[in-house]
């Protein structure tokens, strides 16, 4: 029943991606749980939708997902938060050019207790090597998203091997930012999670933000018009006025004014000429 049921997911998203594909004024963007989850896209798809007339149709999964559905053409832009991963995407020759265009940072959440006693510290590696060294229990999305990539970077920094200990104190989720959050929160276990993710999300109970604004946890969103040459479906035209408006004074100026609980999410970060 479970194998039927993730059949009929991937079906009903191919029959949209189809969908979309035959529709000449709009296009598909891959791009990320965070981005969509926040609602960033709620708020800012419908504005460039009255100015172009185009309409985004947004596959909302891991930055590593993401990447690998553009590669094999299942889309016409990219708009994900690894940027490593992203030059090798065009350096590859799947995608056009990549631009800054947003920025935010990860945080480290975990509950009031705090068994790790990390609690106020700036530096992210310090306060991993506290959670192993106390075998506190971490939550990690294990599904090679952006968020996933930058936590193994943190980790591979305070050179702790945390996989060794998988399924003892360090959880491989392999979920989203929600699904894991949420099984931090249940499980009393810190996690990290962008700060997007985590303004939005409602089931925070009493966790708190752990560690903060340490320079290692910024976190860079950038956007790729998939190449033509390698997919020639892609609807270059459209997706070019995406990426054109994303980038804009009027683009970055709506990406700045989302706010949810008073909080701005995401601060647009483009260059003015590109």
């Amino acid at each position: 029943m479970q194998c039927f049921k993730i059949f009929l997911i991937v079906l009903s998203i191919h029959m949209s991606v189809s969908d979309a594909r035959a529709d000449e004024s709009s296009i598909i963007l891959q791009s990320t749980t965070s981005t969509a989850n926040s609602g960033l896209y709620d708020h800012l798809l419908p504005i460039f939708k009255k100015e172009t007339g185009i309409t985004v149709h947004v596959v909302a999964v891991g930055t590593g997902q993401a990447i690998k559905n553009a590669k094999n053409c299942d889309g016409d832009v990219l708009l994900v938060h690894a940027k490593l991963a992203e030059q090798k995407f065009v350096s590859e020759g799947f995608g056009i050019a990549r631009y800054d265009v947003m920025y935010n940072d990860f945080i480290l959440v975990g509950p009031p207790e705090d068994p790790a006693k990390i609690s106020g510290g700036q530096l992210a590696t310090i306060a991993l090597a506290n959670i192993a060294m106390s075998q506190s229990q971490f939550a990690s999305r294990a599904d090679n998203s952006g968020t996933h990539k930058k936590e193994v970077s943190l980790w591979n920094a305070a050179r702790i091997k945390p996989q060794q200990s998988s399924g003892h104190w360090y959880l491989e989720t392999g979920s989203g930012m929600g699904a894991t959050l949420n099984i931090a929160v249940g499980s009393g276990a810190y996690t990290m999670t962008d700060r997007a993710t985590w303004i939005s999300f409602k089931n925070k109970q009493d966790y708190k933000i752990q560690v903060e604004g340490d320079e290692s946890l910024f976190n860079q969103y950038g956007i790729i018009q998939i190449n033509p040459k390698r997919c020639p479906q892609v609807k270059s035209v459209q997706a070019k006025k995406l990426i054109d408006w994303m980038l804009s004074r009027k683009g970055r100026d709506v990406i700045a004014e989302y706010e949810l609980e008073g909080q701005q999410l995401f601060f647009p970060n483009a260059l003015t000429h590109y």
